[in-house]
């Protein structure tokens, strides 16, 4: 029975997955292809669970993430997953000096327009030695990161207390949307230096989101625009 190229894509599962994250075993491209084949299940069946997801990720019992030494620090381990056609970072202005990041408030804050780097320089400088985690078992490393911290750049652009949540979007147009809670946090980061070193290309110079206590797909790599937004208009009410 021949089988459509919807039917193809849809039947990724777990060995598809693992794939995606790097590890394209033999076993692992031979169980693609055969998966390929099947046709789109007509019911509920069990599938294998993608192996070694989520990998763990030590927290403190208060969910916050451990501090290491900086002996500690190394490399962060490949593969680095950037949404191009070529998995690489897009060539954009890498050296931290020369930053223009839009900074959209949407009415929200005081400040708007270009964040440059001189505009960070003038916050209190945070250096932190965190483990950055992907869901999968790789990438993964402990880095000491430098930069600032998000509360105090939040204050530097007078967000009101209305202020819900931020888009960050990187420069291969993929974003996260957190919520200024989280972002307050005092170990969320922007981070523009990585083991003492400007944060290498792959890494996500020249300025990356740094959230500890989260995957490492959270901390979002080569920022190239923040949009500060309020939850949703309200619903309306219903008829009596």
């Amino acid at each position: 029975m021949p089988v459509s190229r919807r039917d193809a894509i849809c039947s990724i599962s777990g060995a598809t997955l693992a794939g995606l994250s790097g590890v394209l075993t033999p076993e692992v491209l031979e169980a693609q292809a055969a998966q390929a084949q099947e046709p789109w299940p007509d019911r509920l069946v069990e599938r294998p669970l993608r192996p070694g997801f989520p990998a763990p990720l030590p927290l403190n019992p208060d969910g916050s993430a451990p501090e290491h030494p900086e002996s500690a620090a190394g490399p962060i381990t490949d593969p680095l997953m950037w949404r191009t056609p070529n998995r690489q970072a897009p060539a954009i202005e890498f050296d931290y000096r020369k930053m223009a990041i839009k900074i959209d408030t949407r009415g929200l804050g005081r400040l708007a327009g270009t964040l440059r780097f001189e505009d960070l320089e003038k916050l209190p400088r945070v250096s932190h030695t965190f483990l950055l985690q992907c869901g999968a078992p790789n990438p993964r490393g402990i880095v000491t990161w430098t930069g600032v911290r998000f509360s105090d750049f939040a204050d530097l652009l007078g967000l009101v207390p209305g202020a819900h949540y931020c888009r960050l979007i990187a420069s291969d147009r993929h974003y996260v949307d957190e919520p200024m809670t989280t972002l307050r946090h005092p170990q969320v980061m922007l981070a523009w230096l990585m083991n003492n070193e400007p944060i290498p290309p792959r890494h996500g110079a020249p300025l990356r989101l740094i959230v500890p206590f989260r995957y490492g797909n959270r901390s979002i790599k080569a920022i190239t625009e923040m949009i500060f937004a309020t939850p949703g208009l309200p619903a309306l009410a219903l008829p009596a």
